[in-house]
């Protein structure tokens, strides 16, 4: 049996830079990652390899930055755990001990086991692995009409680039009213409905799928709730993930509401000297304040570089109050991004809130080729005129600014104080310094708050 100061169960991005920044914090200290695959995708892109990229190794993603750093991995699955002795089994019955134990083990897709029909062949998810990815983009290139269940990023993504193939039809089910609806407001989602239905997708909002249809056990097509019946050799559910715990509760860790594990602000488990990051453990939400699980790679590898540097000590205070979610993506030519408290989520917890907009041209003058209409929504609270939330509607330049949003509210920036934030334009890159979008939607808040 091999010791290690340290071990890591996963080897997706919050794996990797926990080991990463642990390893460079402490050189003394032994490492390793135990990872089930060799290698790995960076799971962001994964809808990409269906289309734009064209090859799951050109999204390939592996463990070498922490073999550089000093740390060794082992290619195998832990199948025990016991949290007295500190030794944990692997399936090829390796032993290894530990000091340090950091759970990283990601998440899985959910499994629509109430829509009768889930089983057939021909039903497929989009799980975070190499090999299964390979094989399933072998079979979406065969297939010709793709169903895809669930209007979230994921479904949305996958469902944008398998439309580029002229030669298929796809539809894409969501039950809500939009796509979308958990991340963004009503109004910049039914933006991005017309946007999808742009890219030739066929949207299906306000239904659900009744019954996967299939014939000797192969897909065959889906029954929807309003009784039409659509054709498809394949269907893709993307209806949202689910942490990968079932090892962690075998271990007798304590898990929350969500079946994530229970971790304080430095990602500590109630079990001494066993840790958790990721899609796997709890968060605890900016604004309602009541423990979650936002399944997020910027959420996963913040919490991955706190836990780095406080493995064995806190060298690193984690001082902000609650996990932001701040997505962004990019259909049909067009970025969307929202971070913090939309309308629906501000509501939903009892805050009170004002809306600031303003919407122009990224570029000035706005005849500059490659120019795009930007739309900014600021949700400021009418207590203490603090940013809480934001989201933007526009070209590439989105995907920065709403990561300039993220970090004033987590610093607590107030409209007033947004509106004297000196800014660096230049006509290539920015709008125009008289009309900086988000300085005139701060603007338009303040006006509401006056009244």
């Amino acid at each position: 049996m091999r010791n290690y100061d340290v071990i890591i169960i996963g080897g997706g991005p919050s794996g990797i830079i926990a080991g990463v920044t642990g390893k460079k914090q402490n050189t003394e200290k032994s490492f390793l990652m135990i990872k089930e695959e060799a290698k790995g995708l960076v799971p962001c892109g994964i809808p990409y390899i269906f289309h734009d990229l064209g090859d799951v190794s050109k999204n390939a993603m592996g463990p070498k930055p922490f073999i550089d750093a000093g740390g060794e991995v082992v290619v195998d699955q832990v199948i025990d755990i016991d949290l007295e002795t500190k030794i944990l089994t692997t399936m090829s019955k390796q032993q290894f001990g530990y000091q340090k134990l950091v759970f990283a083990t990601g998440s899985i897709p959910i499994v629509p086991t109430f829509i009768p029909g889930y089983e057939l062949d021909g039903v497929e998810y989009i799980i975070k692995s190499y090999n299964y990815i390979e094989k399933l983009k072998t079979r979406t290139d065969a297939a010709k009409n793709i169903v895809v269940i669930g209007g979230g990023f994921i479904g949305v993504e996958v469902a944008e680039q398998l439309a580029k193939f002229e030669d298929k039809v796809v539809t894409l089910v969501e039950m809500e009213s939009c796509c979308l609806f958990r991340a963004f407001s009503k109004d910049i989602a039914d933006k991005a409905d017309e946007v999808i239905r742009n890219t030739g997708i066929n949207l299906k909002t306000g239904c659900k799928v009744t019954e996967i249809i299939g014939k000797d056990n192969q897909v065959t097509g889906v029954r929807l709730s309003d009784g039409s019946e659509i054709i498809a050799e394949m269907v893709i559910t993307a209806i949202g993930y689910k942490p990968n715990t079932g090892l962690a509760k075998a271990a007798g860790l304590s898990m929350n509401d969500h079946n994530a594990i229970v971790v304080d602000r430095y990602m500590r488990t109630p079990q001494k000297d066993v840790f958790a990051i990721g899609d796997c453990s709890q968060t605890t939400g900016f604004i309602t304040g009541r423990t979650g699980n936002i399944m997020l790679a910027s959420t996963a590898t913040a919490e991955a570089r706190i836990l780095g540097y406080n493995l064995f000590s806190i060298n690193l205070l984690r001082n902000f109050v609650g996990t932001l979610s701040v997505f962004s993506t990019k259909i049909g030519g067009v970025a969307f991004a929202s971070a913090g408290a939309i309308e629906q989520s501000a509501q939903q917890a009892g805050v009170e809130y004002v809306i600031g907009k303003f919407e122009d041209v990224d570029r000035h003058p706005g005849t500059l080729p490659d120019t795009s209409k930007m739309l900014v929504k600021l949700t400021v609270s009418p207590q203490d005129h603090s940013i809480i939330g934001g989201e933007i509607v526009g070209g590439d330049s989105t995907g920065e600014l709403i990561n300039v949003v993220a970090l004033a509210i987590q610093k607590h920036v107030t409209v007033f104080e947004l509106i004297s934030f000196q800014v660096g334009t230049h006509p290539l890159l920015t709008t125009a310094p008289t009309k900086y979008l988000l300085i005139k939607a701060a603007e338009n808040a303040i006006a509401k708050l006056k009244k």
